[in-house]
């Protein structure tokens, strides 16, 4: 588990040296950890916390083109995730899913021309596979016209794509640990020396204190928001940071309508928030673009941005909220490159590498922005960028080869999940729709041969059973309940707190034989 019964790196020989070392284990590092590996490369990652606990987990869970990234000119970046977005649905369909926007047309801020000619080119900029085309929406005596306040009296609508954010990290991290890359999570990355052809790195385990030391001919900087400040501390680096540190948050509050739909509403801001279905019972509304200043820290929402997010809402929705209805909020850093822009929701969305390999001596690759729709293309793009660096890699492979869980017929969930609820009619209809959509054909691995819940451990609560568990330490480096909770299930909406305390009580012995 994470580093534990590591050996310690003595020698640079060609057993003991990497050939690609990545910090950090976001959405980025996971992608070029995969990619690297299939193309047969030794390959470690390391990650201070645990896989997505930061920025990849605080998304809006949307996999999509950036409808509004039109209005700033990034045509090239909204054809990448358009074009990804349908990668994506072939090769993770458990965890990415068809959505369908509803825009209401406010008249005083864009005219219905440009929203047309807006949907236009996204509809055009790449192929839209099974996704539906945009068009006009009646709105009289329809569900998608009976949430909204009389004044809105047109709409347009249009696709894109739901995505359980974190669940993406951790399913790119085992395929990469599966074709040989070493997954390191609770392990901080203290600094490193570039020694002619390779670096000599020091890594430090978190949980007792250990420190080692590893040897890679190519250092990956995909720290995230901290992508500058390990270039400064832990590197030595000078030189102006790169990175400009956003905070976008969401709250999250009971379902506020029926139906399967999302809402895209405009702000006279010419922001816009997304109104988008949860979990079957809630509504998930963000996000808010503020400019962080300093070194990156945990962050919260906070009473402004709440305003904002319930203003926006009940400008539009007949059914107001307020503070009162928030069931749960969150808050994160978005690392994007600092073009110098004036407006924090104006700053790129693009990725931008930056080489450094002075006289031929040991490279290093730092990766400033990005977003998670273009994670896999960025990897593709990162291993293009050190090709000239790696006599003989071999080419790229991850556009057509499914993520664990993914390989399922005709990447059908509706029929597998029912397949597999068949398979198991013990399990709790609900229970096992989750199981379905979190771990595709693995969830197999986590039922076994049980033949009851009792089998599995019984129910300890929200439908977690011991089974689960135990998958989730051995295969997904779950350490807390926390890990647990929030990154793999989600289930932390609906679980009392004494579920945390009976995770943790079972967790804490499978780490101790694993030490």
């Amino acid at each position: 588990m994470g580093s534990r019964g590591t050996p310690t790196s003595t020698s640079t020989d060609d057993a003991s040296i990497d050939d690609l070392l990545i910090v950090g284990g976001g959405i980025n590092g996971v992608g070029i950890a995969r990619d690297a590996a299939g193309r047969g490369l030794k390959v470690t990652l390391v990650e201070q916390d645990d896989l997505a606990r930061h920025t990849s987990s605080w998304s809006s869970k949307l996999i999509h083109g950036g409808l509004r990234y039109l209005e700033h000119r990034e045509f090239r970046l909204v054809r990448e995730a358009l074009q990804e977005r349908l990668v994506l649905l072939r090769l993770a369909p458990h965890l990415v899913s068809p959505l369908r926007f509803v825009l209401p047309h406010s008249p005083e801020q864009r005219p219905a021309w440009i929203i047309r000619l807006g949907l236009f080119l996204y509809d055009h900029l790449s192929s839209r596979g099974c996704l539906p085309g945009s068009g006009p929406v009646c709105l009289e005596d329809t569900p998608e016209g009976a949430p909204l306040r009389p004044w809105v009296k047109r709409a347009f609508t249009y696709a894109d794509c739901a995505v359980d954010d974190s669940r993406l990290v951790v399913v790119n991290a085992i395929d990469a640990r599966e074709r040989g890359a070493r997954i390191r999570t609770r392990t901080r990355c203290l600094g490193a020396v570039r020694e002619a052809d390779h670096w000599r790195v020091t890594l430090e385990d978190r949980a007792s204190g250990r420190k080692e030391e590893r040897f890679c001919r190519i250092l990956v900087n995909a720290a995230g928001p901290w992508v500058s400040a390990f270039l400064q501390s832990g590197l030595g680096f000078n030189g102006p940071s790169r990175v400009r540190l956003v905070k976008g948050s969401h709250i999250v509050v009971r379902r506020l309508y029926e139906g399967d739909h999302a809402y895209i509403l405009q702000n006279d801001d010419r922001r816009i928030v997304f109104v988008i279905p949860y979990r079957d019972h809630y509504s998930l509304i963000g996000t808010t673009d503020v400019s962080e200043e300093g070194p990156p820290r945990e962050v919260a929402i906070s009473d402004a941005e709440i305003d904002y997010l319930c203003g926006v809402v009940n400008r539009y929705l007949a059914q107001p909220i307020t503070a009162d209805a928030i069931v749960w909020s969150f808050a994160g850093i978005r690392p994007l490159y600092d073009d110098a822009s004036s407006n924090p929701s104006a700053v790129t969305r693009d990725y931008v590498f930056d080489l450094d390999a002075p006289g031929g001596r040991a490279p290093l690759l730092s990766i400033f922005g990005g977003k998670l729709t273009t994670y896999r293309r960025l990897a593709e793009h990162a291993l293009a960028k050190l090709e000239p660096l790696i006599p003989g890699l071999a080419p790229p492979w991850t556009a057509n080869a499914c993520l664990p869980g993914g390989d399922m017929p005709n990447g059908d969930l509706l029929t597998f999940a029912s397949g597999f609820a068949q398979r198991h009619r013990w399990l709790p209809a609900p229970v096992a729709l989750r199981l379905a959509r979190a771990y595709g054909t693995r969830a197999d691995r986590i039922v076994g041969k049980a033949r009851s819940v009792d089998d599995m451990g019984g129910d300890i609560g929200s439908g977690l059973t011991p089974a689960e568990i135990d998958y989730l330490v051995r295969e997904e480096w779950v350490c807390t309940a926390d890990d647990v909770l929030w990154r793999r299930t989600k289930l932390g909406l609906e679980a009392p707190p004494s579920l945390v305390d009976a995770i943790d009580a079972h967790i804490h012995p499978l780490l101790r034989e694993s030490a």
